[in-house]
């Protein structure tokens, strides 16, 4: 079953944000990094529930898996919930931060 991968305008920005700041130090390292991320983001398409279930999961009302990408110190997490036929990519996190707390921290999935 292929299921349709989004991001949502949180990841998006987080994508952005974390692209920007390895760019600071290395543009053809957040080139490498970017298109890295984003083939492992469409690689959820296929079997998504390999993942396993995000530490936090418990503090939310939909069960949040997480992918890790990257290694050692500059390893990223993507948060998603699988909706349906959908991945919703939530959040993309340096491994580094601390964990989400609430369902505030998770997009509402769209009507």
């Amino acid at each position: 079953m292929a299921y349709r991968v989004e991001l949502s305008p949180e990841a998006d920005r987080e994508i952005e944000e974390a692209y920007r700041w390895i760019a600071a130090a290395s543009p053809r390292g957040a080139h490498r990094w970017y298109n890295g991320l984003m083939a492992a983001l469409r690689s959820l398409s296929d079997f998504p529930q390999r993942c396993p279930p995000a530490p936090e999961s418990d503090a939310f009302v939909e069960n949040i898996r997480q992918l890790l990408y990257g290694r050692r110190q500059h390893r990223y997490r993507a948060l998603f919930a699988i909706r349906g036929k959908t991945v919703q990519v939530l959040h993309i996190r340096h491994g580094a931060r601390r964990h989400l707390g609430s369902s505030a921290d998770v997009p509402p999935e769209d009507e």
